[in-house]
Formats: C-alpha cells, structure tokens, sequence
C-alpha cells in the first residue's frame, strides 16, 4: 500500500483521495468541556457526530457499498463517535475484518489516548499504519481546566485526580506507537483562556517524543457543552500559534472537523445515498461470517415467512449460490413437550444459519435460540427477505406489527392482506 496516499497526514493528495470513518465506537472514557456526542444527527459537522452506530458487521456491509460507490477511498478509519478504546472489542474486530478483506487499504485510528496502549502491539500487527492521539496540554493545572471526568479502570476521577493518569497513558501511548513504527499525528484543540498560550509547550513535548504531525485545530464552539460560551479563535490567532509551533513540529493546516461518519474527499459532506445506507445498515441483523452460509424460514407454503415458531413442523433452509437466493432443504423442528430442551435441540438443528425468519416467536424459543442465531419476526416474501439478510438491506417494511396497514388485528390466515 502507498501510505502517502492518506488526505489527512499529506496535505497534497488531499482533493485526490478520500478516507471513510466507521462510527462503530459510541462510548467515551473522558468527557472534554468543548466536547457535545451525537449518535443521530446530519445537521452538524465536526468530530463526535453521526448519523448511526454500526457494528463491526454491520460495518463491513456498509464499507462494501462505500467502495462500491467511492472508488478513491485509500484509507478506512474509526473516530467515534466515542473513543475507540473505550469500545476496544468493536474497534479491534472492525479492524481485523477489514484488514482481512481489504489488505490494501490504510487503516487509521484517532483517539484521545487512554486506552490505547495496551493494543499498540495488535495494531501493528494488522498494519494500522496512522494513529492520531488529542492532547489538549502537558500542564497538570490547564488539562484539568479542559475535562470535566476521566474514566479509568472502572473508576471515574475528577478531573483533579484523573488528568496525571491521562497525560501519563497518552505519553506511554506516543512512545510505543513510534517504537512500533506507527506514523503518529497530535490533535490539540485550541481554546482560548485556556491553552492558547500552551500549545507552544506541547508542540516542544511532541517534538520530543518523534511525533510526526502537530494538528492545531481551532475550538468550535457547540451548544450544550460546557465551554459553548467560549469564542471561537481568530484566524489571526491560529496562524500564529501554528507559527510557534511549527519552529519545533511540522504542523497540519488542511483538517477540516471530520465527522465520525465522514466519507470521501476533505470538507465534502457525505451525499444523501451514503447516510440513507448508513441507517439502513445499523438497523439490519448481525451477519455472520461463511461459517453460517444459511437462513431458516418459518412458512406454510414455501413463498412467504407467515408461520409462527412453535407451529412449524419443519423449517425452510436458503443459501445464496451465483448470486441468487436458493433453497437448500427442509428440516424437521424437534417435536413439541421437551420443554426448553426443544429450543436448544433446534439451535443445533440451525447451527449454520446466520437467521431465522418466522411470523411469531415466542419468549423460551427467543430466550434460547436468540444466543444462537439472529431471529426476525417479519411478513413479506422469503425471496426478498432472505436476500436482505444476504445484503443487509432495510427489513423496516417487512417488520411484524400487531396492527396491519388496515388499522385491523391480522385475523386471516397467514397468506397476506386481502
């Protein structure tokens, strides 16, 4: 792979090539006061804000159609909307699979620090080859102005008692990412009262340490965070504190405020497709990987998931084989008066089947089988069905309701509204 060909760390292929965030880390292990999260918002754009949070599965769908449909992505990372080590099993596994699946592609990670370290050694070994950290200062008294919790080890501190352990993380962190080869960029936020006087401080500690790349970025003022009432810095103001810190550090001037569900080139906003295929992949089921190549379908006649669980006396088994939706096999569902010894005799029946499709499940078969395998309630064709659960595709009109479209309680026969 080229690793000049990422937009943020070279500021000269930047309108050439674009990067996609994964929004797949929702929780956070510090609370900074400039610092407003939201998990479904498309009005603003700057860090900590996405339209939807993805599983790593559901990730890899989404990453899918964004090659499909972008074909000048060089880089795959995750920012959020949290921190990605304090969701460290999401962040892991969505790497891993896109490595897997992509071993050409730059992955990225941008963090505040504080739990990374432990992972450094995986993330070298998948070839994570950029890593952004934000350290806002290296002064005990102004880091403590910035925060208002840090949380580690289960433990929440005042940002008195916390902010020695997170300088402390964040520096071990920067030390054994450039031990381990790892290009590292420094993000720290301006903010004026605060450490706009400082920043010539941390540029000087970051020089120290073999950072590659110092990102001052100029605080943005977001209602409902605590420093909302805090001006934004002039122009003015940035390039000279750039200036200063750039006599120690190289110093980035294109970041744009990326979203965590940015895609494509710097400073576009994602177009409508892309955020209507990011919702309709956080709402789709978790896919399993190859091991689980089947659906089971609850139907009474082979044409439409209309059969309620426990009156299924056998279940419809679909593949998918050159590209199409295909019927594998029926099988026999254990019979009924074992008690709960039925649901798990039958989740070994559907040990390969990545979901179950039925028009009603009750609470012992849901309470075993759903540790087992995806089950959906649904009404609708199983061909369209089973290929959204292939695809990942929206199953919202297809959801089982108690009303119908008629406003009636369904009293027919399972065979669709007449």
């Amino acid at each position: 792979m080229d690793l000049s060909n990422h937009p943020c760390f070279n500021a000269k292929i930047r309108g050439a090539y674009g990067r996609v965030h994964l929004p797949v880390a929702p929780r956070c292990n510090i609370q900074c006061k400039y610092c407003d999260r939201k998990y479904d918002c498309v009005n603003e754009s700057r860090p900590g804000v996405t339209s939807a949070v993805l599983t790593p599965r559901q990730a890899m769908s989404y990453l899918d159609f964004i090659f499909e449909k972008t074909k000048n992505i060089s880089v795959v990372g995750i920012a959020g909307p949290g921190d990605p080590f304090a969701n460290p099993e999401e962040t892991m596994e969505t790497l891993r699979l896109v490595r897997k699946k992509y071993p050409e592609i730059i992955l990225c990670l941008a963090t505040n620090g504080l739990g990374l370290a432990p992972y450094i050694e995986e993330l070298a070994e998948i070839n994570v080859s950029h890593v952004t950290v934000t350290l806002n200062a290296v002064d005990p008294e102004i880091g403590a102005q910035i925060y208002s919790f840090i949380r580690y080890k289960k433990r929440v501190l005042s940002p008195e008692s916390g902010i020695n352990i997170l300088f402390e993380k964040q520096i071990e962190a920067i030390k054994k990412l450039k031990e381990s080869g790892i290009t590292t960029k420094v993000n720290t936020i301006i903010l004026p009262g605060i450490n706009e006087d400082h920043i010539e401080d941390v540029a000087k500690k970051m020089s120290e340490l073999g950072v590659d790349i110092l990102n001052c970025i100029p605080f943005y003022p977001n209602a409902g965070s605590t420093f909302a009432h805090l001006p934004e810095p002039s122009k003015e103001t940035v390039k000279k504190i750039r200036k200063k810190a750039a006599r120690y550090i190289p110093q980035m001037y294109h970041c744009v405020r990326c979203r965590a569900d940015a895609v494509g080139i710097l400073g576009r906003e994602n177009n409508k497709e892309i955020m209507e295929k990011l919702k309709e992949c956080s709402e789709m089921p978790e896919i399993y990987d190859e091991i689980r190549p089947y659906v089971a379908v609850a139907s009474l006649e082979g044409s439409l998931v209309n059969q309620k669980l426990g009156k299924a006396r056998e279940l419809f088994i679909y593949g998918k084989e050159n590209g199409s939706v295909t019927f594998i096999e029926s099988r026999k569902t254990p019979e009924p008066g074992k008690g709960m010894k039925r649901w798990e005799d039958l989740a070994e029946i559907l040990h390969d089947c990545r979901a179950l499709l039925t028009n009603g499940t009750g609470n012992n078969p849901r309470q075993v089988l759903s540790k087992k395998i995806d089950i959906l309630e649904l009404d609708g064709l199983i061909e369209e069905a089973v290929e959204a659960v292939f695809e990942g595709h929206s199953m919202n009109y297809m959801i089982k309701r108690d009303v119908d479209a008629c406003n009636r309680k369904c009293s027919g026969a399972g065979m669709g509204c007449m």
